[in-house]
């Protein structure tokens, strides 16, 4: 993943007022930012195609942007003992992206709740225009141990939108039935982000791995469309069994840890508009 608009190449805009603890709601403009991004040699398979979790990165990545942007950088959320972590995600591709091809994301907060906030990402191709992928994250504020807790206050007046109510993502595998494909592995040191967890991208491309073992052409189909709800955190070092089945109309995905835990619930379904 490549920023080519460094965060620190825009400036923080005044949206608190020390003197009276007051936020300032953004203008119609700062709802809203934008970061190109490149796709990178390493982040495409064999076929050159960028992968699947290479949209979540991007997305992931412009969304710190937007709040850095918005006054609220890490250091804001370490002084508070405060955090964001992804729920669920879902995650559209439109059309195949090669390597070298340059994307315009767009982000914007478009829903709060009381401890969680929605946010869209829209990726165009530079070139023209056309819409590459969508993503719509579903975030929860934690604490630093990982406790869900209220959104703060300035958040809503910060970023323009108040708390409501929308729909959670939701992702209920089932049970996979006895032929469905089974694969183990170990969390990896290189999966872990700078919070310690697996970042929430690593978990696409573990369903993708399992869906290929099957059926390796189903991963490249578009449109295709993923949805993952994120049940609990995969430790660094577990060992992990993924489960993937087909119901022939699309691909369900089960993520255990060695406890019998479920981490991920996961779904694939491709050809969206046929």
């Amino acid at each position: 993943m490549s920023d080519d608009t460094p965060a620190g190449s825009a400036p923080v805009q005044s949206v608190h007022d020390p003197a009276t603890d007051r936020y300032a709601p953004p203008t119609e403009t700062e709802r809203r930012t934008s970061s190109t991004y490149r796709v990178r040699f390493d982040e495409a398979g064999p076929d050159g195609i960028a992968r699947a979790s290479g949209y979540l990165r991007y997305a992931q990545d412009l969304a710190w942007l937007h709040s850095e942007r918005r006054g609220f950088g890490r250091s804001w959320y370490q002084d508070r003992g405060l955090a964001w972590v992804v729920r669920a995600v879902d995650l559209v591709i439109e059309t195949p992206l090669p390597t070298g091809a340059v994307l315009l994301a767009t982000t914007e907060v478009i829903g709060g709740r009381r401890v969680m906030a929605r946010r869209r990402c829209d990726l165009r191709a530079e070139a023209d225009g056309s819409l590459v992928a969508s993503v719509v994250t579903d975030w929860v504020m934690t604490t630093t141990a990982g406790v869900p807790t209220r959104v703060p206050d300035a958040f809503p007046i910060a970023f323009g939108v108040p708390l409501g109510s929308f729909e959670p993502i939701r992702v209920d595998p089932g049970e996979p039935p006895a032929g469905a494909s089974r694969h183990s592995f170990d969390v990896r040191l290189h999966e872990l982000d700078p919070m310690g967890h697996v970042n929430n991208a690593v978990y696409v491309d573990w369903l993708d791995e399992a869906v290929h073992l099957v059926d390796p052409a189903v991963i490249r189909v578009v449109p295709r469309r993923y949805r993952l709800e994120y049940r609990a955190a995969a430790s660094p070092g577990a060992d992990l069994v993924g489960r993937a089945w087909s119901d022939g109309v699309g691909w369900s995905y089960r993520l255990e840890d060695g406890d019998g835990r479920l981490c991920l619930g996961g779904r694939l379904d491709g050809g969206l508009n046929g």
